[in-house]
């Protein structure tokens, strides 16, 4: 089960470097100076990567939570 807790750590760690790119790809946007119309549009084109990120984490938290209560 310790390999579990090894995978779920890389998953989450993986899903929180997803968090990261969107969170600095949307202060890169904001610093920018687009007009409202066009920052939306590019906003709208990160929300499935942050969500896919957010997904990872969990999912990758979840198993480490499960490898620890099999042991």
């Amino acid at each position: 089960m310790e390999t579990l807790v090894w995978i779920g750590a890389a998953i989450t760690l993986a899903g929180f470097a997803g968090i990261l790119y969107t969170l600095f790809s949307l202060v890169r946007l904001k610093r920018a100076g687009l007009d409202d119309s066009a920052l939306r549009d590019r906003m709208s084109r990160l929300l499935p990567v942050n969500l896919g990120a957010l997904l990872a984490s969990v999912l990758g938290l979840m198993l480490v939570v499960m490898g620890l209560l099999l042991r």
